[in-house]
């Protein structure tokens, strides 16, 4: 037998090289090369057309029985998964430390059990007693929990082989998981990737519904392989600042409903709390106009939500460099946005600082966004405060051109229920308003027109 060779496995693509180096070859992602178990090459190949055990094939329109979905007991948490827990399915949940995933998954867990389901949580970064205290402060002391806490997943497997299979499973971390069949610390690429796949396939042959609690990086994707992601049936990821209250549940991936469908939540004294209209919590606190702020109808998948973006401008000394600073949403778009304000509309923002941001520490990413953003724009350079009563939704060419968006019903809709009287958007929306006053805007000088001929 030949001596074993080293392997360096990229964390981002999951590709192989046998030797170190700073930059992968396939992705080009710095940094992400990380050395994995050695594996042992044979001196003679082997055949692997034969001694295997043949597989049995079926035809596409075979019957098969429909998925019976099983409620988290929390709406927002059966929302963002596209209806509740799907039977043998594998959930993948990321988000920063502290932001309140044990919390969650501990309160659907409880309802699950309480609810006559068979609940097993096993913890490998908390000790059973730092879990047993936790759900003391939440109230959850009664709710019929089998509760461990193992890293071994041999251990894990070998006790749920012993006992009939529960209705969830929830792993708390898939980073602290080891098996003895790989060499390496737990939180490795090979141990996460070789961890999760014995869990997954644990629970895809005996129909468990499994959640796997994942670490995040810096800039926020799930840490570990790639391929995890791939493994899994459903990816989510729980968002929010630790300064705000509100945290959001955001599906990232999901083979069993749409992707894109968010959850929102409140965190409070007693764990977290649904909120079923978002759109009043991120409104909150609009009593008087103010220049700069105006309401864009955002779409999480298929939910509406109102948000208020907020923006200030600051004329500067002669010779000073300007600052652009924006949070919550991307700064690229925003000096593309700023151009097209300059070249096609005569405005100037080269002289003045220029700072933007969406209330409650909400992420947008909806390009539809691009005519909210610019109102505010042009009403904090004019000091010149917006109507109250009105939301700006479209996208923005570089030729100036407000472009039709996805969803305009649903946004419009979503405006006029919550007493918006007038919207602002592309012309082909106009067709479809429903409850509110509709301004078809064709090109971005007829924004600025409006808001500046304001009186």
């Amino acid at each position: 037998m030949a001596k074993p060779k080293r392997r360096y496995v990229c964390s981002a693509c999951g590709s192989l090289t046998t030797r170190w180096q700073g930059q992968c070859a396939d992705c080009g992602e710095w940094n992400t090369l990380t050395e994995e178990a050695p594996e042992t090459v044979f001196s003679a190949r082997h055949d692997l057309s034969s001694g295997g055990r043949a597989i049995a094939f079926e035809p596409l329109d075979a019957p098969s029985e429909a998925l019976q979905r099983r409620s988290t007991g929390l709406a927002e948490f059966d929302r963002a998964l596209g209806g509740g827990l799907v039977p043998g399915s594998a959930v993948l949940m990321g988000g920063d430390p502290g932001i309140g995933k044990s919390t969650l998954l501990l309160q659907a867990a409880a309802r699950i059990a309480r609810a006559g389901g068979s609940v097993v949580y096993i913890s490998g970064e908390e000790a059973a007693g730092q879990v047993r205290l936790r759900a003391e402060r939440l109230g959850l002391a009664g709710a019929p929990i089998a509760l461990a806490a193992a890293t071994s997943v041999r251990d894990i497997l070998t006790t749920l082989a012993q006992m009939p299979p529960p209705a969830l499973v929830v792993i708390d971390s898939i980073q602290t998981m080891h098996s003895d069949q790989i060499e390496g610390a737990p939180g490795t690429v090979s141990q996460v990737r070789a961890s999760a796949f014995e869990l997954i396939r644990y629970a895809k042959e005996n129909g468990v519904a499994l959640v796997l609690v994942g670490h995040v990086t810096k800039d926020g994707s799930i840490a570990g392989p790639r391929v995890l992601e791939h493994m899994v049936d459903v990816v989510m990821s729980f968002e929010g600042e630790r300064s705000h209250q509100y945290r959001i549940l955001r599906s990232l991936k999901n083979r069993f409903g749409p992707v894109d469908e968010i959850g929102v939540f409140a965190m409070e004294g007693q764990g977290l709390s649904e909120v079923g209209n978002p759109s009043l919590l991120f409104l909150s606190g609009r009593e008087q106009p103010v220049a700069g702020s105006a309401v864009f109808p955002a779409i999480e998948g298929t939910r509406p939500v109102l948000i208020e973006i907020q923006a200030l401008i600051v004329r500067l000394a002669s010779g000073a460099t300007p600052r652009r600073a924006v949070v919550g949403w991307d700064s690229g778009r925003l000096a593309m946005l700023l151009a097209v304000l300059e070249a096609r509309c005569g405005l100037n923002f080269s002289s003045a600082e220029v700072y933007l941001n969406v209330a409650g520490g909400y992420r947008l990413t909806d390009p539809a966004a691009d005519l909210a953003v610019a109102a505010a724009l042009v009403s904090a350079l004019a000091d010149k405060p917006l109507a109250a009563d009105a939301v700006w939704f479209g996208e923005v060419s570089l030729a100036g051109e407000i472009r039709p968006v996805a969803h305009s019903a649903i946004r419009l809709r979503e405006a006029a229920k919550l007493g918006f009287a007038s919207a602002y958007g592309p012309g082909e929306a106009g067709a479809r308003c429903d409850g509110a006053r509709f301004t078809a805007l064709g090109l971005l000088p007829n924004l600025v027109d409006r808001i500046l001929g304001a009186a």
